[in-house]
C-alpha cells in the first residue's frame, strides 16, 4: 500500500464547483430525505477510516448490490457497485458481485473480471446455508453493501413506503451476519448495515418508518449510496496514491446501460436516467467534487 504518495492527476475530469473541506460534506449535498441527521453519530473522517479499513482487507471482496422496485431493480446500487468493483480489481483484489434474479441483469457484462452470483430468493433456512456455502467458497477478507434492503426485526423487507417486497428479495443479510469485516453504505434507513444505527432511527420516523436491524463494521451514509461508493474509491484513492475512480463519463454510460436494459428511478419506478430523483448533471457533479477533494 502506497501511503501519503501523491495523488496523480486524474484524467477526464473538469471540476465545476468550488472546494468542499470534507467529503462527508461533498456526499451529503443535495439531501431531501433527512439522512444528514446521523452524521453526528458517525467520525468526522469516518469515510477515511472506512477507506484505511477497506485496503487493508482488500484480498478477496465480495459485494452486494439490487434493490427491487417495481418489478426490476432501481439505478441506485449497481453502478456504485460496479465503480467499486473496478477500483479493488485496480489493486489486484479478487472481486465476486452478489445480487438476486432482479440486480444481477445490471452487473453482467460490465464484469468480466468479476465473479458473478446470483442468491436465490429462498426461505431463511435455505438462505443461510447459501450463504455458508457460499463464504466458505469465496472465504472474503471484506464484504460491502451498496443499497441493499435489509431486514428489519420482524424479519421482513420493506421499502421507502413501507411496502413489503419480501417475496422479491434475496436474503443477502445472510451473508453479513456475524462478519466484522463489513461496510454497509445507504442512504434512507432501510439499507445493509444501516442497523449499526438502529436506536437512532428508531428516532428518525420522517426518513424510515421500518429501518433495518441488519448492521455492519462500517458504515458509510450519503444522499445517494452511488455517491458514498464514489465516495470511498475517492478517500482510498487519497491513501493508496492510486486513481480508483471511474470517470464521470465512465458513470454516466453505466446509468445509460442500465437503464436501457430497465432499471428505474426509486423515486418513481420510472426507467429515466435518474438516481432517487436526481438527473445527470447532479450525479456527475457529485463525482467532479470527490476528484477535486482527491486532488486537493
Amino acid at each position: 500500500m502506497l501511503y501519503n504518495q501523491p495523488i496523480p492527476t486524474m484524467n477526464n475530469h473538469t471540476p465545476s464547483s468550488p472546494i468542499i473541506s470534507t467529503l462527508e460534506e461533498i456526499l451529503l449535498q443535495h439531501d431531501r430525505r433527512g439522512i444528514s441527521a446521523l452524521r453526528t453519530h458517525l467520525p468526522a473522517d469516518n469515510y477515511l477510516q472506512t477507506a484505511e479499513f477497506a485496503l487493508q482487507r482488500a484480498a478477496r471482496v465480495l459485494i452486494v448490490t439490487g434493490f427491487y422496485v417495481n418489478g426490476t431493480a432501481e439505478t441506485d446500487g449497481p453502478p456504485g457497485a460496479l465503480a467499486l468493483a473496478g477500483g479493488f480489481s485496480r489493486l489486484g483484489s479478487q472481486v465476486t458481485l452478489v445480487s438476486d434474479r432482479y440486480g444481477l441483469p445490471f452487473l453482467a457484462s460490465d464484469t468480466s473480471a468479476c465473479k458473478l452470483v446470483d442468491f436465490p430468493i429462498t426461505g431463511p433456512e435455505e438462505s443461510r446455508l447459501y450463504a455458508k456455502s457460499l463464504l466458505d467458497e469465496i472465504q472474503p477478507t471484506l464484504l460491502i453493501s451498496v443499497e441493499r434492503c435489509g431486514l428489519t426485526p420482524e424479519g421482513v423487507y420493506r421499502n421507502m413506503r413501507s411496502v413489503d417486497i419480501s417475496p422479491h428479495t434475496a436474503r443477502l443479510d445472510e451473508l453479513f451476519f456475524g462478519q466484522e469485516n463489513s461496510i454497509g453504505i445507504g442512504d434512507g434507513g432501510n439499507e445493509i448495515g444501516m442497523g449499526l444505527l438502529y436506536p437512532q432511527l428508531l428516532q428518525l420516523p420522517d426518513l424510515v418508518k421500518h429501518p433495518t436491524s441488519t448492521a455492519t463494521t462500517r458504515l458509510l451514509i450519503s444522499t445517494v449510496s452511488n455517491w458514498a461508493a464514489c465516495g470511498l474509491l475517492g478517500a482510498m484513492s487519497r491513501l493508496s496514491g492510486q486513481n480508483l475512480l471511474p470517470t464521470v463519463q465512465e458513470q454516466s454510460d453505466v446509468l445509460h446501460r442500465i437503464v436501457d436494459r430497465g432499471a428505474t428511478n426509486g423515486v418513481n419506478g420510472v426507467c429515466e436516467y435518474k438516481v432517487d430523483g436526481y438527473d445527470e448533471a447532479v450525479n456527475d457533479g457529485i463525482l467532479e467534487d470527490i476528484y477535486r477533494w482527491v486532488e486537493s
